[in-house]
């Protein structure tokens, strides 16, 4: 009979997976690889996410390793903008491509074009050609609209550089990447073999960051469909230990990896948005307390900076002029405002060289109104 684990065994495996029960003595490209992948949809979260995770993090040394590629930004799984170890693109790229060629080759703007995904496939090569040089937006499209000439021209390029083998090009700025982006072909090409195989292989690296979990975690965290997901799951068969989680359900881990003791301490921790450990499970309650959902995560599925306390969602916080201003969803302890002050002070001495007011253009949230039992600022 498969072992049953509690709902916080679960939450701390997590949490030591990404590296969120203490900080380790890491170079970014091995953190990078360790937690699988960083959101970066906003170009300040993974720089966020490390400072989160390393002990004597150094942002120069995460702007160094996307200048050199040895960290890379693309579109992957949830069809969203990640930052990935280089060494783990091929494989992410490849099993994500059924995915990612259905959500921008069906997508109308791309049928608006005129261009079939077949006319697409052709074009690739030269696409890529084209891009083994730094590309704009504006360059991109007014090449493909004098190679093509067809109308609706935002349609193919914005489709080719989300599903096509093609990285962001860090252009500088406080976080390498800024508001008008820049491309690049794919320096790591995917093994010529069908996406079976690398789909196993991002199963084995998802279970590495964020199990235990279950064929629907999979799922939730690739946005693959479930019959793929679990197929991979099968196919590693052996190599995997089955566990049941707190509701009965099925999950899958490696041997050998071990959990730690459910009472094991997590200090408090803030966040960037999106953060890849809100994320990556189908029951979020993993992290975020179901009352806290819809507090936390808007309907148009922004997801603000997280307050972090005893590894639970426990509220929201956003710089101000004088500080880091903390929203808690419940009342906290003396220790625990204590333990968010001093990550307060550390944030800001990381922000005060880059943006001291970063997600700033996220402010109508709090304009709106956060619902809150408590708001103090830190880190003054």
């Amino acid at each position: 009979m498969a072992p049953r684990l509690t709902a916080r065994q679960l939450n701390r495996a997590t949490l030591a997976r990404q590296m969120l029960l203490k900080r380790e003595p890491l170079g970014v490209v091995e953190a990078a690889h360790r937690v699988v992948a960083l959101q970066a949809q906003e170009p300040a979260s993974p720089y966020i996410a490390l400072w989160n995770r390393v002990s004597r993090f150094d942002p120069k040394d995460l702007d160094r390793a996307f200048s050199e590629h040895d960290i890379v930004k693309a579109t992957l799984m949830r069809v969203t903008l990640h930052a990935v170890a280089a060494t783990d693109y091929p494989d992410f790229h490849l099993a994500m491509q059924v995915t990612l060629r259905a959500a921008r080759l069906n997508d109308g703007r791309f049928r608006r074009t005129g261009l079939t995904p077949a006319d697409a496939e052709a074009l690739m090569p030269e696409v890529l050609e084209f891009a083994r040089q730094p590309r704009t937006n504006a360059e991109a499209e007014t090449w493909l609209d004098e190679r093509l000439g067809v109308t609706e021209k935002p349609g193919v390029w914005w489709a080719f550089r989300q599903y096509g083998p093609i990285w962001h090009h860090p252009i500088g700025g406080p976080w390498s990447f800024g508001a008008r982006p820049s491309y690049i072909s794919a320096r790591t090409k995917p093994k010529p073999e069908d996406g079976a195989a690398a789909m196993q292989r991002l199963a084995r690296r998802y279970l590495e960051g964020f199990g235990p979990a279950s064929v629907q975690d999979l799922a939730q965290f690739s946005t693959i469909y479930r019959p793929p997901a679990k197929e991979a799951l099968k196919a590693l068969g052996d190599d995997l230990v089955r566990l049941e989680g707190p509701g009965g359900e099925e999950l899958f881990d490696l041997p050998g990896v071990g959990l730690p003791p459910e009472d094991s301490p997590a200090p408090p921790r803030l966040l960037p948005m999106w953060d890849s450990v809100l994320l990556a499970h189908a029951d979020r309650s993993r992290v975020i307390p179901p009352d806290y959902r819809r507090r936390f995560i808007h309907q148009n599925g922004d997801m603000l900076p997280a307050l972090l306390v005893d590894g639970y969602v426990a509220g929201v916080w956003r710089p101000v002029e004088d500080g880091i201003e903390a929203t808690a969803f419940h009342r906290l302890t003396p220790e625990a405002w204590a333990g968010l002050d001093e990550e307060a002070r550390a944030l800001r001495t990381l922000l005060a060289d880059r943006e001291p007011l970063v997600y700033k253009r996220y402010a109508h949230w709090w304009t709106k109104g956060i619902t809150g039992v408590e708001v103090r600022i830190l880190g003054s």
